[in-house]
């Protein structure tokens, strides 16, 4: 080690090295006697910058640096499935079984497990061509997730050598591959790669299929394409971890990775919990079999927050590559953005405004433009979809966190304060929220559910906007003044936000809804509001029909009609033409 390489100044989690040449921009470190992990993120004549992600009490100048000569980086291989990380990859299990409760400083635990043996078929033989992405080995990771171990994204080579199928560890080599230039590469179970670089692929495809969530004010109000993106932002309280939990339980990807970053210690130990005892509806298995934890909570160093994201959206794309579908919800990008500023601050950069980086749009921008469907390198299809929670402070949207974020995603889905506080979640606002993704999601739709869907999703929509207008006329003067045809559209209104977009997490019906339920609810509730609006216009009282019970019924109608007897929808229709021809004929 050069003897220059040594602590010169500390700054809370920002470390100075002293007139070295001995790094580069970039680099992974070990830092002081402990070996805490850090990269360096500046370079002058002068001095080495390197951000710690590891609590730093206790260091002193004059502790050796060392450097890897490698980026900062993730093991990627069998056993990240049904783990908790913390946000440099570090398995928050072999940790608490090695220290404890408290993660200690310079924990040299591998991020996946060395000693594990997986049941190994290898899928090439002596002589192939391979290239990077192509798979040359399965195991079964879970039950429900068959891992493909591919060629490093850069290699390519002949296959000089096979081992028998088998049992083997993560570090035991599979195959070797001599390159063009005649190199042998051993290839094992895993791989490493460098978090802030994008995996690469053959092609971005068009998001054509929806993410189906079985929520229905997401599903058909603000639909979200399988490798988009979208933010739920919400102040204090208004359901935005909730939110997330309900798609990463329901929402139709093969694998959920949930990055708690920045969050409170007991939501990300009562998310733990939750996890462990779901059961995924899809397999019957346990939802750990098909999820990935990265717990960064609040108390833990600062740069570490930052890291997470990354490493969040590396482990996704690694699963992309082998052709799932992956999910990731990032719990909270405020949380993040404030451990860039907060590093920011330390380093004493200019600061943006409300004190955020200049480049904090750049570095959103990175997040969520790794999100998309794409062709991968081995002409499988696979995607990342990005759903980021945001937390303004006192429920401001026009903070810079927000507003940037609104800039990279095209799904927007605002809680709403007031929403939350009358019980009615999901709280997101239909007046403020939008999709972006229409135009790419109906044909999928008009094609799998029917036109009808959309039809009736405009026409739902122009109620609610309608609703909207004549509500800010009852705030001034009362509903008596408004003529009946007006009232029909409020309580039909209330029908739909009541009966349609709230939705109880907790009733087994209703905490997930198929998409052809999410249709025939819409036509019943349209076909009243039609039947009404011609018995209105027939100088039939709105009184006369309210007293028929047939809103409050239709309110009901998605704990009363089980999902598998969707048949019992013509009875309601039936029902409001006999009702309501009733009322024409006394």
């Amino acid at each position: 080690m050069d003897n220059q390489n040594v602590i010169y100044g500390i700054n809370g989690s920002v470390v100075t090295v002293k007139e070295s040449r001995s790094f580069s921009m970039m680099e992974m470190v070990y830092v002081g006697n402990e070996r805490l992990v850090g990269e360096v993120i500046g370079i002058t004549n002068k001095f080495i910058t390197i951000q710690v992600y590891e609590e730093t009490t206790g260091l002193t100048p004059g502790e050796p640096v060392f450097g890897t000569g490698s980026p900062m980086n993730v093991t990627l291989g069998p056993g990240i499935i049904d783990n908790i990380f913390d946000g440099i990859e570090r398995p928050l299990k072999s940790i608490a079984e090695q220290s404890g409760s408290f993660i200690s400083r310079g924990s040299n635990v591998t991020p996946l497990d060395e000693d594990k043996l997986w049941d190994v078929s290898i899928t090439v033989k002596t002589g192939d061509v391979l290239k990077g992405g192509d798979v040359y080995a399965e195991c079964p990771e879970t039950t429900i997730i068959k891992h493909r171990c591919m060629v490093p994204p850069l290699l390519s080579g002949v296959v000089t050598k096979v081992s028998e199928n088998g049992q083997y560890k993560v570090n035991d080599t599979i195959i070797e591959l001599k390159d063009e230039q005649e190199e042998i590469h051993k290839l094992t179970l895993c791989q490493r790669w460098p978090i802030r670089t994008p995996r690469p692929v053959a092609e971005r495809l068009q998001t054509k299929v929806p993410l189906i969530t079985g929520q229905r004010v997401i599903d058909t109000l603000f639909p979200i394409a399988k490798g988009g993106t979208a933010a739920i932002p919400g102040g204090f309280g208004t359901g935005k971890t909730m939110t997330q939990h309900q798609l990463a339980k329901w929402c139709d990807a093969d694998i959920i990775i949930y990055v708690g970053c920045g969050e409170r210690g007991n939501e990300m130990s009562q998310v733990l919990e939750e996890f462990s005892e779901l059961i995924d509806p899809k397999s019957g298995r346990p939802m750990t079999d098909r999820t990935v934890l990265i717990a960064n909570t609040s108390n833990m160093p600062v740069a570490a927050r930052e890291a997470s994201i990354y490493t969040g959206v590396t482990l996704g794309e690694y699963y992309r590559d082998m052709g799932y579908h992956v999910a990731i919800m990032a719990d909270s990008t405020s949380r993040w953005a404030e451990a860039l500023r907060e590093i920011s601050g330390r380093l004493e950069e200019m600061p943006a405004e409300e004190g955020f980086p200049a480049y904090l749009p750049s570095r959103l921008a990175e997040f969520y433009e790794r999100a998309g469907m794409v062709e991968n390198l081995n002409s499988s299809n696979g995607s990342i979809t990005i759903i980021g929670a945001v937390s303004p402070a006192g429920s401001d949207f026009s903070e810079p966190v927000t507003q940037n974020t609104k800039r990279f995603t095209r799904c927007f889905w605002a809680l709403d304060k007031s929403l939350a506080y009358a019980r009615h979640y999901p709280a997101i606002n239909w007046t403020e929220s939008y999709s972006e993704y229409f135009g790419d999601l109906d044909p999928w739709f008009t094609e799998h559910v029917g036109e009808d869907f959309v039809k009736y999703r405009k026409k739902i929509n122009q109620i609610l906007q309608e609703e909207n207008k004549l509500m800010e006329i009852v705030k001034l003067i009362g509903s008596d003044v408004l003529p009946d045809d007006q009232k029909l559209v409020i309580e039909i209104a209330r029908v739909i936000r009541v009966g349609f977009l709230q939705q109880n997490a907790f009733h087994a019906d209703d905490t997930f809804v198929p998409l052809e339920k999410q249709k025939l609810m819409m036509k019943v509730i349209l076909h009243l509001y039609h039947k009404a609006k011609q018995l209105v216009s027939a100088s039939v009282p709105i009184s006369g029909i309210s007293q028929s019970g047939l809103f409050d019924k239709l309110v009901k109608m998605k704990y009363d009609i089980p999902n598998n007897k969707l048949e019992m929808f013509d009875d309601y229709m039936k029902e409001i033409d006999d009702t309501l021809s009733g009322i024409i004929a006394s």
